[in-house]
């Protein structure tokens, strides 16, 4: 990687001195969109980069970029010292890591992909078995952000090698968080966040639509939903708090009350010729916490519908 001399900087003060970076090696396992934007953003922080994807073509960018493609697996693998796994699912992960496990020895593997707690500590047990040690993670933002300020990316596992290489995964994103030993806890956070993104966006397109089926476009509705959307901030701390207490003070506002107001949003819905399957589930949730005794209480006690389904 090309770095500014000492006497570049004399002749252009402008030019700011360069801020050291580690030389880390890292290695990279698995070439689709995200495993590519990790390996470039490993190089453009300076790290000695290999590559290696199980089909051939891939990698090409890279390469001209200055990362090394390995011949095979258990040579990428022995270039680095942290190695990175991002394939499809854990039982292509393994496959590809299970033969190596002699050569992953004295190495620390970070396995990016994404699936299950319950996978990411069967992949962690193996781990310990062939003495490796192993951080699971989970990658929170698209291709696009990788190497950002921004980027958040989840660890959990090994915590004596997440702190030893902090600041070569701070590469990959400015927000790397490690969330525990547990080596599932990545995944746990991964999915918790994914579940309310997801059924988030889903409102989001039912708002949509039913709005249209009186003439509203939803570019009229969208400056209103933006300003809406901040009353998500100012709940989700209370929110949090009523939950890890099990206490859902109702005097704002209770859940009998709203649930007659998510009735309502359902009928027009189905007057319009709507799919209510997902409205339905709001529905059937909080009447099942009411009928369990938590109509005084505030919306939080929906958990209890969620914690005992019919």
């Amino acid at each position: 990687m090309a770095t500014t001399t000492k006497s570049e900087n004399s002749a252009n003060p402008t030019t700011p001195t360069p801020t050291p970076t580690t030389t880390t090696p890292v290695t990279v396992i698995g070439l689709g969109a995200m495993g590519q934007a990790l390996a470039g953003a490993f190089l453009k922080a300076g790290h000695p980069t290999t590559i290696w994807n199980r089909s051939a073509g891939k990698g090409d960018d890279l390469v001209a970029g200055g990362a090394t493609r390995a011949a095979t697996a258990a040579e990428a693998v022995r270039a680095g010292e942290v190695v990175v796994v991002c394939v499809v699912d854990y039982d292509a992960s393994q496959s590809i890591l299970e033969p190596l496990a002699a050569d992953l020895a004295g190495r620390v593997l970070v396995n990016v992909t994404s699936d299950s707690p319950e996978r990411a500590r069967e992949a962690a047990e193996w781990a310990a078995g062939h003495g490796i040690a192993y951080l699971d993670g989970a990658v929170m933002i698209p291709t696009i952000m990788i190497g950002t300020p921004e980027a958040l990316i989840f660890y959990s596992g090994d915590e004596s090698a997440y702190k030893k290489h902090e600041d070569v995964l701070k590469s990959l994103g400015g927000q790397p968080a490690y969330v525990g030993a547990d080596h599932g806890l990545a995944a746990v956070y991964d999915l918790s966040m994914l579940d309310f993104f997801w059924t988030s966006m889903s409102g989001l397109v039912h708002g949509y639509a039913l709005a249209a089926k009186d003439g509203v476009r939803a570019e009229a509705l969208a400056p209103f939903l933006k300003a809406h959307i901040s009353l998500l901030d100012l709940v989700i701390d209370e929110t949090a708090k009523e939950m890890d207490s099990g206490e859902y003070p109702g005097a704002e506002g209770n859940l009998a009350v709203e649930l007659a107001g998510v009735e309502h949003i359902l009928h027009a819905a189905e007057r319009r010729g709507l799919d209510v399957s997902v409205l339905r589930g709001v529905r059937d949730v909080a009447k099942r916490a009411v009928d369990l005794g938590h109509g005084a209480d505030s919306w939080t006690a929906v958990v209890e519908g969620v914690r005992n389904p019919a």
